[in-house]
């Protein structure tokens, strides 16, 4: 997805869970949120897919992301090096090396982009988990740089308690958090987004 003006900031969007099927509701929910957000931001968005069998109980043709860190451990470094692959072709593609990458995702993809925050998995300027996400600690944790991260859940969402306790484990790592409750429903809203790329650049060196 391509901004209307030239930019060298990108981001890298993790979509929550999706069905095998070629379109649905979900897929076209986040994709025009993460495509919405980001012109007005004026940034490339990159939506790498996730991995079938990650999903829930039900879902097992679903796409998802490992949201567990067991599951981190099994699949993350097949999924990074996908996603490193991926970002490299895009800018061979457009002919621009980023100088700014953040990592956001909803729902399953928020849980995953946390853990890439806690275990140093992937290298961004800030990353965002909305409407999901959860907190443990790890070896690594104390060692990597603070980076910008977002925090963003509706008020009534089950996965709020999850994102509150992210929140703490990354302010007491020493990381600029900010925290947000909104009155909306589970998965990806462009309010996330929205604040998530002004917080970003709040802190941008």
């Amino acid at each position: 997805m391509l901004p209307p003006a030239h930019t060298r900031t990108l981001l890298i969007y993790l979509h929550g869970i999706v069905p095998p099927e070629r379109e649905s509701a979900i897929k076209t929910n986040f994709e025009t949120v993460v495509a919405l957000a980001s012109r007005r931001a004026n940034v490339v968005a990159m939506l790498p897919r996730g991995k079938r069998g990650l999903a829930p109980r039900g879902h097992e043709r679903w796409w998802g992301w490992p949201t567990t860190g067991s599951a981190y451990k099994a699949h993350a470094p097949a999924l990074i090096q996908s996603i490193t692959d991926k970002k490299s072709k895009l800018e061979a593609v457009l002919g621009v090396e980023f100088e700014r990458v953040y990592v956001a995702g909803s729902s399953s993809g928020a849980y995953f982009a946390a853990a890439l925050a806690l275990y140093g998995g992937f290298t961004a300027d800030g990353f965002g988990a909305m409407s999901g996400g959860a907190g443990w600690k790890t070896d690594e944790l104390p060692r990597l740089q603070p980076k910008p991260f977002y925090v963003g859940y509706g008020k009534h969402d089950r996965v709020a308690g999850g994102a509150r306790k992210l929140a703490e484990l990354l302010r007491g790592a020493g990381w600029p958090v900010k925290v947000a409750e909104h009155p909306v429903g589970h998965g990806a809203k462009q309010i996330y987004l929205d604040e998530a790329f002004s917080f970003w650049r709040e802190h941008a060196n």
